[in-house]
């Protein structure tokens, strides 16, 4: 297929019409599988152009996307196939994210493909998640048994937003990240805190706390905080360029890992580990954080991950990606994402 078509429910025989007759010596298909609200179109000579011609001329399609990849409806290859889509689409100075609408029934959520294809894009181009503004979306749209998986430009998103929908940002302000320090060769250190401090500041957190939870090295902790605000700083100029509003520079704090579990006991911990659940499984504690409008501390390892008492501590136990260990520099922007994208949906769920 070569195109992915959306239209308001009950006017897709209506549209595909009107796209036959506009694009001549094509194959049409409304309503795939039953899924209301959909057409796929097969046989056009220049995607690209025919997906900018049809947004232009047939007011009954809501969205027109070129399709980049066709795969089965199967969690690997929808995640493996995204990222080789990226790697020509997005470039590394690029800040991208990752929007996945799932119909039908399968063994796994929008979560888990949002988190799995987002980590693993950001690690293989290098390229920052913006859920705000970002400059390229992939669009990963699973009917049944078929995924069909997209890129756009970020500035189209933004023309297609509704209005009235409360920013994120004000969820994200809540948020702390407690980062155990990387350890290791002073050189991957540094580049380690770079890139955790340009994920941290691209979503504007209210805080960065970096918790060791043993002695270490004076060394390699000096090393791992002037990463840290290289990355930082680098990220936020680019903010200032590019947003039409004031940006908010993250704050980075130090305090013992224990200490700060003491003192925050009877807040939010939400730990993150291998040996916790699916987002599926701690929502009511994800909600019950969410909407009371209090701190939610998020506490990503590294290396050896978080401590056991410290799981004891926590609200929740979170495992990102089941079956996979995602890096240190990955796991704060997968956190993030998981929850943002579980907002979105219960939004969406609630009407709200």
């Amino acid at each position: 297929m070569d195109l992915f078509i959306k239209t308001q429910k009950n006017l897709e025989e209506i549209a595909a019409s009107h796209i036959a007759d506009f694009l001549g010596n094509v194959k049409v298909v409304t309503k795939p599988n039953g899924f209301l609200g959909i057409i796929l179109v097969d046989g056009v000579d220049d995607k690209y152009s025919a997906a900018e011609s049809i947004s232009e001329n047939i007011p009954e399609v809501e969205y027109a996307y070129p399709i980049e990849a066709e795969v089965k409806s199967i969690l690997e290859e929808i995640v493996n196939t995204s990222v080789k889509v990226a790697k020509e689409r997005i470039a590394e100075n690029e800040s991208f994210a990752v929007k996945t609408t799932r119909r039908g029934r399968h063994d796994f959520s929008s979560v888990d493909v949002n988190i799995r294809a987002g980590a693993l894009i950001k690690g293989s181009i290098g390229a920052d998640v913006d859920l705000t503004n970002p400059d390229k979306i992939v669009y990963i749209e699973i009917l049944g048994d078929k995924t069909y998986i997209m890129v756009e430009k970020g500035s189209e998103e933004f023309k297609k937003r509704k209005h009235g929908k409360k920013p994120i940002l004000e969820f994200l302000r809540r948020v702390s990240i407690i980062q155990i320090p990387y350890t290791g060769p002073l050189n991957a250190v540094y580049t380690m805190g770079v890139r955790i401090g340009r994920a941290i500041q691209t979503f504007e957190i209210n805080e960065l706390v970096v918790s060791p939870k043993e002695k270490i090295s004076a060394d390699e902790i000096d090393m791992f905080i002037k990463g840290l605000f290289e990355g930082i700083k680098s990220r936020y100029e680019v903010q200032r360029r590019a947003y039409g509003r004031e940006v908010y520079r993250v704050p980075v704090y130090i305090q013992d890992l224990y200490q700060l579990v003491r003192e925050r006991r009877n807040e939010y911990l939400i730990s993150t580990s291998t040996r916790g659940h699916v987002i599926g499984r701690i929502a009511n504690i994800i909600d019950e954080a969410i909407y009371s409008d209090r701190r939610i501390s998020i506490l990503i390892g590294a290396r050896e991950g978080l401590p056991t008492g410290v799981l004891r501590f926590s609200r929740g136990v979170l495992d990102l990606s089941p079956g996979v260990t995602i890096s240190t520099d990955c796991a704060c922007v997968a956190a993030l994402i998981a929850f943002i994208t579980h907002i979105e949906e219960k939004t969406q769920e609630n009407g709200k």
